[in-house]
């Protein structure tokens, strides 16, 4: 069975641009990522006419809310035929858990994974929102949360990917942002690490925006970012 590693994150807020870059790709080398902007933009058709090209679709709407709302919620992205659809961890063990029942209660069941801290989080802001602990160990406490809670994975920096996998075994799925392949510019993102080295670390799937979607040649890009992995 096919199964791409790249997840190419389509931010975007408009289906002409997005069809602009998807019909460039090759569902053979990619999934694809919807995320808020887009979703909001263009609502659950969105989801379907990417799916109609042979992509299958991260769903990024990180739900996070009281237990009964995030399982309802995750129901519905279940029921759009979604691949892999996620949470948030600091939403706490009931929500997780409520979530992980609606999925496992769906015809169709994706991949539920739970975010732990943003990769555009560092330590002063980690420490501004009240959490003092090291940001490391913040990230490793949350995992732990989410794997005894039965979600399948968490996202996380390809820097935390290596110590993850200790933790949580080897079939704990870890989705990396903040991929960046040599000579990229960092943006927004500060925990950031090349597609070879995250996978190496052990991340079962990167997601990659940038570096494919403003190229001049996406599909050039995706084939490169392959071939490097």
């Amino acid at each position: 069975m096919n199964d791409p590693k790249i997840i190419v994150a389509l931010d975007f807020d408009n289906e002409i641009e997005v069809f602009q870059l998807v019909d460039q790709l090759d569902p053979n080398l990619c999934r694809l990522k919807i995320g808020k902007e887009l979703f909001t933009a263009c609502g659950p058709t969105i989801v379907k006419k990417v799916q109609d090209r042979g992509f299958d679709v991260f769903l990024d709407l990180k739900f996070h809310d009281i237990p009964a709302t995030v399982a309802k919620a995750c129901a519905a992205a279940a029921n759009l035929g979604v691949w892999m659809l996620n949470v948030h961890a600091l939403g706490g063990r009931e929500m997780l858990k409520a979530a992980r029942a609606a999925i496992d209660e769906a015809e169709n069941s994706p991949h539920l994974i739970a975010v732990t801290l943003l990769t555009s989080f560092d330590q002063i802001q980690l420490n501004e929102i009240g959490i003092k602990v090291d940001l490391a160990e913040e990230v490793n406490n949350l995992a732990a949360l989410v794997k005894s809670t039965g979600v399948d994975g968490v996202v996380c920096s390809g820097w935390e990917a290596q110590s993850l996998k200790q933790i949580c075994g080897e079939n704990f799925l870890l989705v990396t942002p903040g991929i960046r392949p040599e000579g990229s510019q960092n943006n927004d993102q500060k925990r950031i690490m090349t597609p070879k080295m995250a996978l190496d670390n052990g991340a079962s799937y990167l997601v990659i925006g940038r570096p494919i979607t403003r190229s001049v040649n996406p599909l050039e890009s995706l084939q490169l970012i392959h071939k490097s992995i």
